[in-house]
């Protein structure tokens, strides 16, 4: 019943669809709310409303892909068939978003963002469940998930060098062509990385028995009921918030704060490269410690951490490098540990209800981050306006300070909120352990149930 441990190049061709996901996370994250409401012109609250109210299109979508996925197998798999189905539509929408022709207008923008989410969702819920999936191990899970994350962080700094040149070529509309640049690496790479996945790696055979469908109450019941669920989305709500609102806010940190605005792109590869390289140390403190008693660590380092950023003297770039390359220590553990995290939960969710939905939970977990991350960019940017900020044009010495207050203040608090979330977080290696054997226990006297012949009379 023990699931094989995957060779690290299965695992590479397995993670590749990761790098378009995170190639496409960043832009949405950092430039192009900063390239609509300055360069398109459609101004922070519209912009801030507009990317929110995106997002929470996802609390249809998300929960819907999920079990769609999880209620329709197919003779080529549950998750397969979607992948595909996402290469069309997102290419499609990522050149309507990242190649605009001007003017724009705020039902362009929402419209064409709305379908970008859809495709979106498509294929990050589906390949997520595919990784919870590969394995019932408790630090396998850990370890597909951060060969994952990896591949994700690594869409980040490939994305982002071609933004980076750009700005050393200084043309005459840098923002424009970091962003159409970025658009046209992932049209490029997305069908590339999905044929390698389809064609290295098949799903595994299933040992769960499918079970009828019972009420909608009877299922959505035992969601409520199940705490290490609620505990983990609220953590990763908190944590997609801070994210969000330092990405969006990033470009004008670097810029009027730090004085480094000419390096952005290039401090940003040493950030997430800092990620991908603690990822291993992170996974073998899990092993060690539990993966919740390892978020825990991270969260207090990003509570004492942030405001070592006051201390970048203006213009030095090398003092910002260092700053960020240690800030991204922590970048990849709380993605890569809670969506880990979240086999488990659903293996609990497995044995009360029979179901197995991992489809359906891991689109709550990318939910709880989106929506966590639409409400900080709208937050953020009312906040900015509230407090004199504005996108272009000059602003005053109070309206930066505030800028930078708000920059260092929110992942202080998200992250000490999320410690204290974590800190009893019920399921570990021996919890989860507990849980499989019981999974397979059952799974066996259904079987000898099924292959038992009737009695005769």
């Amino acid at each position: 019943m023990s699931s094989p441990r995957l060779s690290g190049w299965r695992l590479a061709a397995f993670s590749g669809p990761a790098i378009p996901i995170g190639a496409l996370g960043l832009p949405i994250g950092v430039y192009l709310p900063h390239f609509y409401a300055g360069e398109m012109g459609l101004g922070l609250a519209a912009v801030g409303t507009i990317f929110m109210l995106a997002r929470f299109w996802d609390v249809f979508t998300d929960p819907l892909m999920g079990v769609m996925s999880d209620r329709y197998p197919t003779r080529w798999g549950r998750r397969r068939p979607w992948l595909v189905l996402s290469v069309p539509l997102l290419c499609l929408s990522v050149y309507m978003v990242f190649v605009p022709t001007a003017p724009v207008t705020n039902f362009y923008l929402l419209s064409t963002m709305f379908f970008l989410y859809v495709g979106w969702t498509m294929l990050t819920i589906c390949h997520m469940a595919w990784a919870a999936e590969l394995s019932d191990d408790y630090n396998e899970r850990s370890r597909i998930q951060g060969y994952r994350e990896a591949f994700q962080l690594l869409g980040v700094p490939l994305v982002l060098l071609i933004p980076a040149l750009i700005e050393r070529m200084g043309p005459e509309n840098v923002d424009a062509a970091r962003v159409n640049s970025m658009g046209w690496f992932i049209i490029i790479v997305l069908p590339i990385a999905i044929a390698i996945n389809l064609w290295l790696v098949p799903e595994r055979k299933s040992q769960h028995r499918d079970v009828p469908t019972t009420s909608f109450l009877s299922q959505v019941i035992p969601l409520f009921r199940n705490m290490p669920l609620r505990r983990l989305l609220a953590a990763d709500f908190l944590s997609g918030f801070a994210g969000a609102a330092l990405a969006s806010m990033y470009m004008y940190e670097a810029t009027l704060v730090w004085g480094v605005g000419s390096a952005a792109s290039f401090l940003l590869l040493l950030y997430f490269f800092g990620g991908i390289g603690f990822i291993p140390v992170v996974l073998k403190i899990s092993y060690a410690l539990g993966k919740h008693r390892t978020v825990v660590v991270a969260a207090l380092f990003n509570v004492c951490f942030p405001p070592v950023i006051f201390l970048i003297p203006n213009g030095n770039v090398w003092v910002a490098a260092a700053v960020l390359f240690f800030l991204g220590v922590n970048v990849g553990t709380t993605t890569t540990l809670y969506r880990s995290m979240m086999a488990d939960v659903a293996d609990l969710d497995e044995l009360e209800t029979g179901q197995k939905r991992t489809g359906l939970f891991y689109s709550l977990l990318t939910l709880t981050q989106k929506i966590g991350g639409a409400v900080a960019v709208g937050v953020v940017f009312w906040t900015l306006a509230l407090i004199g900020f504005v996108p272009r044009g000059e602003n005053t010495a109070e309206a930066i300070q505030g800028l930078s207050y708000v920059f260092v203040a929110t992942p202080m608090i998200c992250n000490a909120l999320v410690a204290a979330i974590i800190w009893f977080y019920p399921i570990g290696l021996k919890e989860q352990t507990e849980l499989r054997r019981r999974l397979e226990e059952r799974f066996v006297e259904e079987v000898e149930q099924t292959e038992r012949p009737p009695n005769l009379p």
